[in-house]
C-alpha cells in the first residue's frame, strides 16, 4: 500500500467520505455565507424577517437553515456575533488601507451603524433570555471599544480630531442616533451620525 503524506494523516471514513477536518471546513463556509445572508435580510427586513427569503439570499433550502439554527433566536444570536467580529476585523484592515485615518473611522463608523440597525431587534428576539442578551452585550463591548479607540487614537495622533474622546462614549452616542431608525422612515441616523463626526474633526487652519 502507499505511504501518505504528511499532509494526509486524517484518516478517510472507511466508505472513503471526505475527512472530518474537510467536512468542518465545508460546514464552516456554509455556515457563514448563511450569516452573511441572513445580515442583509435582517438589515433590510428586520430580524422578523421570513426565513424562506434568508433561504434565497443564501441560495439554500430551509431545511439547511434549520440545520445550522434549529431558532430564530439562535440564528439572530449567531449573526449578532458574526457582525461583531466583521466589525472587529475591519477596524484594523481600513486603517491599513484607507487614505487617512479620519477616512477610516469613518468607514468604520458607517459599518458599524449597519450593525445597530440589525442589532436593534435583538432584545425582542431574545426576550426569553435577558441572561443570554446580557453576555452578548458584553461581548460586543469587548470586543469593539478597543477596535474604535485604536481608530480615535490614530486620527488623533495625526491631528485631523479633537483629543480627548472615548470609544466608549462615541460608541453610545452613535447607538441613541441609531434609535427610532425603525420605527420612523423619515429618520435617517447616518446624517446625524456624520453632522457627530464632523464636529469631532480640527479645524482646518487657514
Amino acid at each position: 500500500m502507499p505511504t501518505k503524506s504528511p499532509s494526509e494523516e486524517v484518516p478517510a471514513g472507511p466508505s472513503g467520505e471526505v475527512p472530518a477536518r474537510g467536512k468542518r471546513a465545508d460546514a464552516q463556509r456554509n455556515r457563514q455565507t448563511l450569516l452573511t445572508a441572513a445580515a442583509a435580510v435582517f438589515v433590510t427586513s428586520g430580524v422578523d424577517a421570513p426565513i424562506r427569503e434568508i433561504a434565497a439570499r443564501a441560495g439554500v433550502g430551509m431545511g439547511t437553515i434549520y440545520r445550522h439554527f434549529p431558532t430564530r433566536a439562535d440564528l439572530v444570536v449567531a449573526v449578532y456575533r458574526h457582525q461583531v467580529e466583521a466589525c472587529a476585523e475591519a477596524g484594523p484592515s481600513l486603517l491599513a488601507g484607507a487614505d487617512s485615518p479620519l477616512v477610516a473611522l469613518r468607514q468604520w463608523v458607517d459599518l458599524f451603524v449597519d450593525f445597530l440597525v440589525t442589532k436593534h431587534g435583538l432584545a425582542n428576539a431574545l426576550q426569553s433570555d435577558s441572561s443570554g442578551f446580557d453576555a452578548l452585550h458584553s461581548y460586543f463591548l469587548d470586543r469593539l471599544v478597543p477596535v474604535c479607540a485604536q481608530l480615535l487614537d490614530a486620527a488623533a495622533g495625526a491631528g485631523q480630531i479633537r483629543t480627548g474622546t472615548q470609544a466608549y462614549e462615541l460608541m453610545r452616542g452613535i447607538g441613541n442616533l441609531c434609535i427610532g431608525r425603525d420605527s420612523d422612515s423619515r429618520y435617517d441616523p447616518r446624517r446625524l451620525v456624520e453632522l457627530l463626526l464632523d464636529g469631532l474633526q480640527r479645524p482646518q487652519s487657514s
